[in-house]
């Protein structure tokens, strides 16, 4: 059993939900603001993506982004080791906004899915659900790898000019996460809602 209502996201009207055909969507009766959009949920392949994101995570964590060669002398350093720079500098608030968005987030965001995903596949109601599931939705918005990603290119572009650059290995799997990740985000999270309702009789 699905949940029979609905909020609208910009109005607040409560709406009764019913069943749509693959690919359709269903509108607010007041403001037409897209309600949701019926699209195909595969928990395996979500629970694929997820495993294959830590794995990534865990590279891009673990090994030089890049190495700078300059004058003979070369230079690597892993994100861990960005963030240490910035504290020893004495920039404590950039160094709590990166790691926050860019390790905790990120990682407590797949956590939380294998927390979710693994007992839901083997038709289990995990113990607490609806807070984990509320947690990734407030949290989803302020992982930023990919912006990061961004910054270092475009640090890399300018540094170009004045040294030799070597991406590393965490470059590639940063770039490897940030698809991944982007896969992730495209699932809604109301699939995980009606799975669990279904598995609960309806009482999740």
């Amino acid at each position: 059993m699905t949940r029979q209502l609905i909020a609208c996201e910009e109005c607040d009207v409560l709406h009764r939900r019913v069943a749509l055909n693959a690919g359709c969507a269903a509108h607010c009766t007041r403001c037409g603001a897209e309600l949701f959009r019926s699209r195909a949920f595969h928990i395996d392949t979500v629970l694929a993506l997820t495993l294959g994101s830590l794995v990534v995570f865990v590279i891009a964590n673990a090994f030089p982004i890049v190495t700078l060669e300059m004058k003979g002398v070369r230079n690597g350093s892993t994100l861990f080791g960005a963030i240490e720079t910035l504290y020893r500098e004495g920039r404590p608030i950039e160094c709590g906004l990166v790691l926050t968005t860019t390790i905790l987030l990120p990682l407590t965001e797949l956590m939380i899915l294998l927390y979710l995903l693994i007992p839901l596949r083997q038709g289990r109601l995990p113990a607490r659900f609806r807070l984990y599931l509320r947690v990734i939705q407030a949290i989803r918005p302020w992982g930023m790898i990919e912006v990061f990603l961004l910054g270092v290119l475009v640090s890399l572009v300018k540094l170009s000019s004045t040294a030799s650059i070597l991406p590393g290995v965490a470059l590639w799997a940063f770039a490897a996460l940030t698809v991944l990740l982007a896969v992730i985000l495209m699932f809604d999270p109301r699939h995980l809602w009606d799975l669990a309702e279904e598995l609960a009789g309806g009482h999740a």
